[in-house]
């Protein structure tokens, strides 16, 4: 008897975007950057009688784009067709330019988009995409240039406290001191604990390639993040090739589109490719990124955002830990009700709810308000 397909069709009715500027808890700063806020975008999209969520992190203009025009290029389409409304957005931004808020804004809104057709289906996001691992590992992240040592070590340790056996710590801001902060890292992890630094793109090639064999011969630090400008695909492929063998280099977390991924990985720039859920065209393009990491053989890490990115990490083969980033993991669980918190070093998706899992606490969040749809 032959089996007759159906389809769910659900209209998505309304779309709302909102903005937030959350201070740092203390002055934050890294190789090339400082900051004391952290503006998160949240996307709420109505449909079926459901909200579905997504968020990404930047300035407010990603949320004036978003009403202005991606929202009208995807109302009233079916909230199931995810990739035909992702293929809207990308014509819809073609002369305001791909890379930066405009992919930002699409990732945001692709999350949204992620989570409504799960809650719709009552599904976690993750039985929906479908899981090829039970959990995500992540490593502790921040250790920022602006903290003492006695703060650095303080956060470093809390995080090993907490069962997270790999931490990484920023460098590059004054690099006359960053031996010493490595080495008081170092004492407060103990030698057990995978340490990983990154630059965030501070350095010159010669100057990373000595940073590189220094820490890892005297602190035995196995991950070297944006050693050099992720622009400069000749000296992260020098410093990969001529480094360290059991240190790793890492970079991709600017990725906007597809087109970048596959330069980095053609130049044979990395050991481990990055991608970021809210910056990479959102849930679909991250396993567009994660099935190009398959086809080239090399595993793929997540870049911040944990409670968002987790159910698609969950999804993708090639798994290298998640960035359990300190402002974001700090933000989720003040503003969302069923963020996520590591156990024994990984993060579990929560299968008691749909979608990501993810409720607003809009009351708490209403004084950090700086635009709304």
């Amino acid at each position: 008897m032959p089996v007759t397909a159906t389809s769910t069709h659900a209209s998505i009715e309304q779309i709302h975007v909102s903005a937030y500027k959350i201070p740092t808890d203390q002055p934050e700063a890294d190789g090339t950057a400082s900051w004391d806020s952290t503006t998160l975008v949240l996307v709420e999209i109505e449909g079926d009688g459901r909200i579905g969520l997504g968020y990404t992190y930047g300035h407010e203009s990603i949320a004036h784009l978003i009403h202005s025009k991606l929202a009208k290029k995807i109302e009233g389409r079916d909230a199931m067709n995810i990739p035909s409304a992702w293929v809207e957005m990308v014509k819809a931004i073609r002369n305001n330019g791909r890379p930066g808020i405009s992919s930002m804004a699409i990732s945001a809104v692709d999350c949204a988009l992620w989570d409504l057709k799960a809650r719709i289906l009552d599904l976690p996001l993750v039985t929906l995409l479908g899981a090829a691992h039970e959990s995500v590992p992540v490593y502790g992240s921040g250790g920022f240039t602006s903290y003492s040592n006695k703060q650095l070590q303080k956060q470093l340790s809390g995080w090993v406290e907490q069962g997270i056996p790999r931490v990484k710590m920023k460098i590059g801001t004054h690099p006359e001191d960053d031996v010493e902060r490595v080495r008081a890292a170092r004492k407060a992890v103990g030698d057990k604990v995978e340490l990983f630094v990154d630059a965030n793109g501070a350095f010159s090639r010669k100057q990373a390639l000595a940073f590189a064999q220094r820490l890892h011969e005297e602190f035995g630090v196995v991950w070297f993040e944006e050693p050099v400008s992720s622009d400069d695909l000749a000296g992260l492929h020098l410093i990969r090739d001529q480094g360290p063998a059991n240190m790793d280099i890492a970079a991709g977390e600017y990725g906007y589109d597809l087109y970048y991924f596959r330069r980095m990985l053609d130049a044979e720039a990395v050991d481990v490719l990055q991608a970021d859920v809210t910056r990479c065209g959102g849930i679909t393009g991250f396993l567009k990124v994660g099935a190009l990491c398959n086809a080239h053989c090399l595993e793929l890490s997540s870049h911040c955002a944990p409670s968002e990115s987790t159910h698609p990490c969950c999804a993708i083969m090639p798994l290298r830990p998640l960035e359990y980033f300190h402002d974001h993991e700090r933000i989720e669980h003040m503003l969302f009700d069923g963020a996520l918190t590591p156990e024994n070093g990984a993060l579990y998706p929560d299968f008691s709810r749909p979608g990501m899992g993810l409720e607003f606490k809009r009351t708490d969040a209403e004084r950090y308000l700086v635009w709304k749809s």
